[in-house]
């Protein structure tokens, strides 16, 4: 369930007005509509023209001999979490091979050079049944592993009806897609029981997932909180450092439309108290930096781009972090963070990627999609929820000017991330085992229609 694919109806996997199968009916005669779509999208820089083949299914590279095992996630988060379990599957499997779909450019660009030497990237098929079919006729996959949330009805329906052992892993679903999926209890129950395994991140997604799904639903923790830090090279570090130095600073990480408002008020209230405060903020979206840049302009406050290779000054106010995968970058140079997505109703982001690179890290009261995690993290003492620009500026004000309190959520913060991360994934990869290559299985009785 996905509004950044297109797929007949645009945007929409399933609708109320919409049983599977009619949405599969209706998608085989949509083929025209996909195909505008694909070129709207190209135009707007949300497709790379190189490959854009792939999204028709026609792959780009050759199948691999041997086992392969096809694990598609939708996006930059699903795509770094599907990296430690590459690595985990292809150490106790060395004859497997590895195909990781995603459905972004910005999802194919973190791939590049991070995926082990055995694994091949490709865009994921539009979910059209020529491109789905044309997709599997190449790949030929022995098992599938969706990661997360995005759930297409003809790529599933098409993979299990060739009987191909499937999995979802670290299962998701929102508040609103589970009101709207409950409405249509029988196709959510049909597209989900297409899956051997299911285990989903959280246990309000294990809840929602099991009373879709009417059968077994699994929960080990979060697969997220098994990723490496994010990275980022020591030479831009030096470079930023340099140029941070004498600034008292902290970063809003991505940031959503309505908060960079809020971060930037909280700003305002919190500089009268320091000479020389410098926000960081790194928008979820980077191509936002211009209208970021625009916001600051209006309120008067100076800030400069990344994009732009604009330099941080002495009276820089703002430094707008608009470029693509640097994340780590900042995390490493601000010892607090406040992670967006949770002011405004986004439902949050991940807390494990502040916390596995040590910061103190604030949130908003809207993080459903991370509820556990947050929940534990802050018993643990390693974040604090902020609920307006009143209180995001007072806990900046007072965790720069408490270096105790600072290090030690950050420390807690980091502590508890670590300390989990090795046991979810092992549990994990045990419940994957059945469904893998190789392995001795028992008819599951599942029929698709």
């Amino acid at each position: 369930m996905s509004k950044d694919n297109p797929t007949p109806p645009p945007g929409k996997p399933a609708t109320n007005a919409f049983s599977l199968k009619t949405y599969r009916v209706a998608s085989r005669i949509m083929g025209p509509f996909v195909s505008m779509a694909l070129k709207q999208r190209l135009k707007e820089g949300k497709e790379d023209p190189a490959r854009l083949d792939e999204r028709r299914g026609l792959a780009s590279r050759p199948r691999p001999d041997g086992p392969l095992v096809w694990i598609h996630g939708a996006s930059v988060g699903e795509s770094l979490s599907i990296l430690p379990l590459v690595k985990r599957l292809g150490a106790d499997h060395h004859d497997y091979h590895f195909l990781v779909t995603t459905g972004t450019v910005t999802s194919a660009e973190l791939m590049t050079g991070r995926l082990p030497p055995k694994a091949i990237h490709q865009y994921a098929p539009i979910d059209h049944p020529a491109f789905v079919t044309r997709f599997l006729d190449h790949w030929r996959p022995d098992a599938c592993l969706f990661v997360e949330s995005e759930l297409w009805p003809n790529l599933i329906h098409l993979t299990r009806a060739r009987s191909i052992p499937m999995a979802l892993v670290n299962g998701r679903i929102s508040p609103k897609s589970y009101a709207s999926w409950k409405s249509r209890q029988n196709a959510a129950r049909e597209l989900l029981s297409a899956f051997d395994v299911i285990m989903a991140q959280d246990t309000q997604n294990e809840q929602r997932l099991a009373e879709l799904h009417g059968g077994d639903v699994r929960m080990f923790g979060n697969l997220k909180m098994t990723a490496a830090p994010l990275p980022a090279t020591e030479e831009a570090l030096a470079e930023l450092k340099a140029q941070l130095d004498g600034h008292a600073i902290w970063l809003a990480a991505s940031t959503h439309p309505g908060e960079e408002e809020i971060v930037l008020s909280a700003h305002e209230r919190a500089a009268a108290r320091f000479d020389r405060l410098l926000t960081i903020i790194a928008p979820r979206h980077p191509n936002r930096g211009a209208e970021i840049a625009a916001t600051c302009k209006a309120k008067g406050l100076k800030a400069v781009r990344r994009s732009q290779g604009q330099r941080i000054a002495d009276d820089t106010e703002i430094y707008i972090a608009d470029t693509l995968g640097e994340l780590g970058l900042f995390y490493r140079l601000s010892d607090i963070a406040f992670v967006g997505g949770s002011i405004t109703e986004i439902g949050g982001h991940n807390p494990l990627e502040p916390a596995l690179l040590k910061c103190a890290i604030l949130y908003g009261p809207h993080i459903f999609n991370f509820a556990d995690t947050y929940r534990d993290m802050r018993a643990s003492g390693g974040t604090a929820l902020v609920r307006n620009e009143r209180d995001l500026s007072a806990a900046i004000v007072r965790l720069l000017m408490d270096t105790m309190t600072r290090e030690a959520m950050a420390e807690n913060a980091e502590s508890w991330a670590v300390s989990n991360a090795e046991e979810v994934l092992s549990d994990i990869v045990g419940a994957l085992e059945p469904i893998l290559p190789g392995a001795v299985r028992a008819p599951t009785g599942v029929e698709t229609k």
